[in-house]
């Protein structure tokens, strides 16, 4: 029987656990670090740092893992993936190069370009002048990327340039020298693909995912990591999805071969469909965050056998669901993103069963971090299943804060003839 280690901490590391778990080959789920709300038979945690790379290596060698799986960004920019297979050990996810796809923001600007593959217009500064020389270029709404990670919040919005101005110059305050990435507003359907990439260039699809990036309601309020998600997205035709595979997701695999860096593991293409096609917002080099709580499990197959498969550079079948819609709705300490308030009483799986529960920042029964659970439900219609999810959050004695229109987008979409 087969053992699994799981890098990371949230409820992404909870899902992917719960996904192994299923299988039939697997006994034992390591997590590290992991969090105290992983409590699932047969899953383990250990106390690990996950960018301790050379603690989990040995750590996998001490317990014979079959297989690693990366659930947090970080160590992959680290290098992980390079320090596990020189070790010889399996372990699935990109290299420290390739990593650079969401360490880097100017890297994957200077890829795309490179290649003519869709995405917005963009300057690279590290400068204040140079930043507020570009200014004038773009006109309003404007985008600021951080250059390095940023847990998903690195992303600004601004729609004023006074506002521009006082951002720059705060931001350029605190570090002179920024790699920031200024960037055109596009305008669309904003969509998530997650692409699971083999050896041998073997490419597996899942259901498309919408999140909901800002913190409150009708997307007010700061950017966060992700308040909640839902999948899959009806609404959007295959023609649409083949078309932004065809044309965002292949060509950077391929562009990535050709540089000489090819990439394996989980390719994560933020998408915005725009009145000129789909186009690239962002990619990550592993699941999303709320996205994998609402993907995962739609995973009707083995998925340690998948993973396996695409390690070793075979051609598995994938086996998803098609009946249900599945809703996740994130609780988050109040405060969060800009000052997490700890200690509110967290759900337990027996309040919010039948319903799925991960464990994100949670210890000892209390919240202990930004997003704390995510209550995922599901059912034949998004708006069942977003009833369904509300339905149980009413009923929890719990002060943590969530959104309250987590999948607006499908049941507006369902509430049209079209779906009648």
């Amino acid at each position: 029987m087969k053992k699994v280690l799981i890098i990371g901490s949230g409820a992404r590391e909870h899902a992917l656990a719960q996904a192994f778990l299923r299988s039939d080959q697997v006994t034992t789920v390591i997590v590290a670090p992991g969090n105290d709300g992983m409590t699932d038979a047969g899953l383990k945690r250990v106390t690990i740092p996950a960018t301790n790379l050379l603690e989990l290596r040995d750590l996998a060698i001490s317990e014979s893992v079959d297989l690693t799986f990366v659930g947090n960004e970080e160590p992959l920019t680290l290098g992980i993936v390079d320090l596990f297979e020189a070790a010889e050990l399996p372990i699935f996810g990109p290299s420290k190069v390739s990593a650079q796809l969401e360490g880097s923001k100017s890297f994957t600007k200077n890829l795309l370009q490179k290649y003519a593959i869709p995405t917005a217009k963009s300057v690279t500064v590290s400068t204040l002048d140079s930043a507020i020389d570009v200014l004038q270029d773009f006109g309003l709404p404007i985008v600021f990327k951080l250059d390095g990670l940023a847990l998903g919040k690195g992303v600004t919005i601004i729609t004023d340039l006074t506002a521009a101005n006082a951002y720059l110059t705060e931001l350029y305050m605190q570090n002179p020298t920024t790699k920031l990435v200024i960037e055109e507003y596009l305008e669309g359907v904003e969509f998530s693909i997650f692409s699971l990439v083999g050896k041998n260039g073997m490419i597996i699809h899942a259901p498309l995912a919408q999140d909901h990036k800002r913190r409150f309601d009708q997307n007010k309020g700061p950017n966060t990591g992700g308040m909640g998600a839902y999948s899959p997205v009806r609404w959007l035709s295959d023609e649409v999805k083949n078309r932004a595979i065809k044309e965002l997701v292949e060509p950077t695999i391929n562009a990535l071969k050709k540089e000489g860096t090819p990439f394996s593991g989980v390719l994560y293409t933020g998408v915005m469909l725009t009145q000129a096609g789909p186009k690239v917002i962002e990619f990550n080099v592993r699941f999303g965050d709320p996205e994998a709580q609402v993907v995962l499990p739609q995973y009707t197959g083995d998925f340690y056998e998948l993973i396996s498969q695409l390690m070793t550079g075979q051609h598995p079948t994938a086996h998803w669901q098609i009946n249900d819609v599945y809703v996740g709705v994130v609780l988050a300490a109040t405060g969060y993103p800009e000052a997490p308030v700890k200690g509110a009483i967290v759900p337990t799986v027996e309040a919010v069963t039948p319903l799925i529960i991960n464990f994100a920042g949670v210890k000892n029964g209390l919240a202990n971090g930004g997003r704390v659970v995510t209550i995922v439900g599901h059912d034949t219609t998004a708006i069942l299943a977003q009833k369904q999810v509300y339905n149980k959050i009413s009923l929890l004695e719990t002060n943590l804060e969530y959104r309250h229109d987590i999948a607006y987008q499908a049941v507006s979409h369902e509430k049209t003839p079209f779906f009648d």
